[in-house]
C-alpha cells in the first residue's frame, strides 16, 4: 500500500513540473513598453491631424509675395486695414442735400405751427378791438363779463334768472327772455339776466377757463347786480353744460335750474359704451371728427375749423344737416339775426372752439355725480329734450335722469333742438321752473 501511495504522488509531480516547464518557454512584452508605445503613437496620430486641419496662413495684401493693394483703404484702431468704394454722388453734395432736407423740414414744422395757432384775441376795448357797448362787470381775476337785463326791474322782481347761451350765440340770445310774453313776465315779476359768456361778445377771453370758473362766474355776477342769496339758471344746448357745472360747484346758491337739449359728452365715463357709440354714430363723419380732434387734440381745433380742404364741424356752419323738420322751421327765426356779428367777433378760437374743447374734454366729474341739491324740495331741476334732435340725442338723456331721479324730465315728442323757440313753449319751461301756473 505504501507503495501505491508513493506512485501516486510522483505522478501527481511530473504533471506540477510539465506544466511549468510549458509557461516558462511562453515569449511576454513587458506592460510598460507596450503603454509607452501606443501613447507615442497616439501623440504621433494627433500631431498628425493637427496638422491636416490648420488652414494655410493668409496672404495678406501688401505682404511679400500677396496681392496687390488697388483700393483705398482706412487703417483701423487696431492696425488692420479696412477697404472701400464710394458711390453715388460725391459725398460733400450728399451733405448739401442733408442740410437742404433738414432745413426744408424745420421750415414745414414752423410753418404747420404757425397755421395751427389761433391768433390773439381781439379783446374789446383794446387799441383796434370792437367797441364796449354793453354794460360790464369786473371779475375776480380781472376780466370783464357783459351782460343784458330783462323783464321787470330786478329791485321789482320777485324772481331772478340768470340764462346762458348755447354754443356760436351771445347775450342777445336769452331764447325765455325774447320768447316770453310780456304779460307772463310782468304777472309773474320775472327778471332775467343774459351775459356773454367768455370770449363771446363783449365778455373778456379766459384762456384759463375751467369747468368750475364758468360757475363762478355766473356766482360773481349774482353778486355784483344784487341778486340775492339764491337765483334760478336756465342753460341751452352748450350752456346746459354751463348749468350742470352750477349745479356741481354752486348748488347752495341756486333757487331751481333748467337745462334745455344740453349738450352731452360722449367721454363722460359713468354713460354705457353702447349708448355712446350708437348715439356718435348717429352724427355725420365731419361732426364726429370735429368732436375727436376737440377731445384728443384740442391745440388742432381752430386749424380743423378754419381749413377749406375738408368739411368742418356743422354746428360752426349751421349745415341744415343738423336740423330736425320743426328746427327748419322754426331756423327762419334766427337767420335774421343782426347781433350775429358780435359772436365772434373778438376770434373764433376764444368763443366756439375754446367751448367746443372745453365741453368734449376730459371731465373731473359727470352729471351721474351730482348730489339732488334740493333734498327738502325748496327747489326744483328739470331737463327739457326733444326727441327729434339731431344735436344732442334723446338716448343718452333718457339715460342720465333715469339715474338722477330728482330731476323732472320733459321729453317732447316731433321736437328738435331748437324747441324753446316755438310758441309757448318758454312759458311752459319757465312756469315749470318756478312753480306757478
Amino acid at each position: 500500500m505504501a507503495t501505491g501511495a508513493s506512485r501516486k504522488i510522483y505522478a501527481a509531480s511530473a504533471r506540477s513540473h510539465a506544466r511549468r516547464a510549458s509557461k516558462s518557454s511562453s515569449f511576454h512584452l513587458p506592460s510598460g513598453i507596450l503603454r509607452t508605445t501606443l501613447a507615442v503613437l497616439f501623440i504621433g496620430f494627433l500631431a498628425w491631424a493637427y496638422q491636416v486641419i490648420q488652414p494655410p496662413p493668409p496672404n495678406t495684401c501688401g505682404s511679400p509675395g500677396g496681392p496687390s493693394i488697388t483700393a483705398p483703404r482706412i487703417k483701423l484702431r487696431d492696425g488692420r486695414h479696412l477697404a472701400y468704394k464710394e458711390h453715388g454722388v460725391p459725398k460733400h453734395e450728399t451733405w448739401i442735400l442733408r442740410t437742404t432736407l433738414a432745413v426744408l423740414f424745420i421750415g414745414f414744422l414752423a410753418w404747420a405751427y404757425q397755421v395751427i395757432q389761433p391768433p390773439p384775441p381781439n379783446t374789446c376795448g383794446s387799441p383796434g378791438g370792437p367797441p364796449i357797448t354793453a354794460p360790464r362787470i369786473k371779475l375776480r381775476d380781472g376780466r370783464h363779463l357783459a351782460y343784458k337785463e330783462h323783464g321787470v326791474p330786478k329791485h321789482e322782481a320777485k324772481y331772478k334768472i340768470i340764462s346762458v347761451h348755447g354754443l356760436s350765440s351771445c347775450r342777445h340770445d336769452a331764447v325765455v327772455a325774447d320768447t316770453l310774453s310780456p304779460d307772463v313776465v310782468k304777472d309773474l315779476g320775472i327778471y332775467i339776466v343774459s351775459f356773454d359768456r367768455p370770449g363771446y361778445g363783449e365778455s373778456d377771453p379766459d384762456p384759463n377757463r375751467t369747468l368750475k370758473s364758468i360757475a363762478l362766474d355766473v356766482e360773481e355776477l349774482a353778486d355784483q347786480l344784487g341778486l340775492g342769496s339764491k337765483f334760478y339758471v336756465v342753460g341751452v344746448s352748450m350752456g346746459g353744460q354751463v348749468v350742470w357745472n352750477c349745479l356741481k360747484h354752486i348748488p347752495h346758491r341756486l333757487a331751481g335750474a333748467a337745462l334745455l337739449a344740453p349738450v352731452i359728452n360722449f367721454w363722460w365715463p359713468d354713460l354705457p359704451a353702447n349708448l355712446t357709440s350708437e348715439a356718435y354714430s348717429q352724427y355725420k363723419l365731419r361732426d364726429q371728427w370735429a368732436i375727436r380732434v376737440a377731445h384728443y387734440t384740442p391745440w388742432l381745433t381752430y386749424w380743423w375749423n378754419t381749413q377749406k380742404w375738408f368739411p368742418s364741424c356743422s354746428a360752426l356752419s349751421r349745415s341744415p344737416d343738423i336740423f330736425s323738420k320743426q328746427d327748419k322751421e322754426l331756423i327762419t327765426k334766427l337767420l335774421d339775426d343782426k347781433d350775429s356779428y358780435l359772436v365772434r367777433q373778438q376770434g373764433e378760437y376764444e368763443s366756439v372752439h375754446r367751448d367746443i374743447n372745453i365741453g368734449f374734454s376730459s371731465w373731473e366729474y359727470t352729471p351721474l355725480d351730482i348730489q339732488n341739491p334740493f333734498p327738502n324740495n325748496e327747489g326744483s331741476v328739470h331737463l327739457w329734450q326733444g326727441d327729434e334732435d339731431l344735436l344732442v340725442h334723446v338716448t343718452l338723456q333718457r339715460y342720465i335722469v333715469q339715474n338722477l331721479p330728482w330731476i323732472h324730465y320733459h321729453e317732447l315728442p316731433g321736437s328738435g333742438h331748437l324747441f324753446p323757440h316755438a310758441d309757448g313753449v318758454s312759458e311752459t319751461i319757465i312756469k315749470s321752473l318756478l312753480g306757478v301756473k
